[in-house]
C-alpha cells in the first residue's frame, strides 16, 4: 500500500520510517501529483504557521481539502493535528479545517517543558502507548461527530473523524507501530 507522508517541513523522515516498518511504500508528498499516487496521508508535527504556508506555496492546500472532504484517510500528529483542526485559538493561521475540533496551539509549553506520559488509547489494546509531546498542542472543543480517543489530564490528546486521525503527540518518535497501524486499518 503507498501512503504518503506531507514533507514540506517538520518530522517527515521520521513517519517515512514508521510507515515502512508497517509493511509501506512511501511517497514524500510535495507536489498536488504526488497525491494522486497514495491512499492516505499523513501530515507531520513541525511548525504548524510554516506548513500551512508551504500548502499554500506549493499549491496542495486545496488539492489535499478537497481529497479530505471526499473521504481520503488524513492523519496529523502535533502541528499536522493543528492543520487538520476547524478552529485554532486565537489564530487564523492557513490550514486545511477538516476536523470539527478547536486547538491550542504550544498548550503544554516551551520546547524545555516537553514530556513523555503513557496514554490509554480507546482505539489500541489494554497496554499504554507512550505519548512523547513536544511544545504539544491540545484540544478544547470537539464537534458531534468527533470521537475522543486519548486525554490526558482532562486535555484531548487524541481523535478521529470519520477518515480523520489527529493526535498531540508523535507516535513516531517511539518504536511503538500501534498508532501507524490503527491510521492503516482506517485505509482498509
Amino acid at each position: 500500500m503507498k501512503i504518503g507522508v506531507l514533507a514540506l517541513q517538520g518530522a517527515f523522515r521520521e513517519h517515512r520510517q514508521m510507515l515502512e516498518r508497517c509493511g509501506c511504500e512511501v511517497i514524500e508528498v510535495r507536489r498536488p501529483h504526488h497525491l494522486e499516487e497514495i491512499k492516505g496521508i499523513i501530515v507531520p508535527g513541525g511548525e504548524s504557521t510554516t506548513i500551512g504556508k508551504l500548502l499554500n506555496d506549493w499549491e496542495l492546500m486545496e488539492p489535499l481539502r478537497q481529497k479530505g472532504q471526499e473521504g481520503f484517510p488524513i492523519f496529523g500528529t502535533c502541528a499536522g493535528m493543528i492543520i487538520l483542526a476547524k478552529e485554532i485559538a486565537g489564530s487564523q493561521q492557513p490550514r486545511l479545517a477538516l476536523m470539527d475540533i478547536r486547538v491550542i496551539r504550544n498548550a503544554y509549553g516551551r520546547q524545555v517543558d516537553s514530556f513523555e506520559m503513557p496514554l490509554a488509547i480507546k482505539c489500541l489494546d489494554k497496554t499504554p502507548f507512550l505519548g512523547v509531546f513536544i511544545r504539544a498542542p491540545y484540544i478544547d472543543q470537539v464537534g458531534p461527530n468527533v470521537e475522543v480517543l486519548a486525554s490526558h489530564d482532562d486535555k484531548i490528546v487524541m481523535v478521529r473523524q470519520g477518515n480523520l486521525l489527529a493526535c498531540s503527540f508523535h507516535p513516531e518518535l517511539t518504536k511503538d507501530e500501534r498508532v501507524h497501524r490503527y491510521f492503516l486499518s482506517l485505509i482498509g
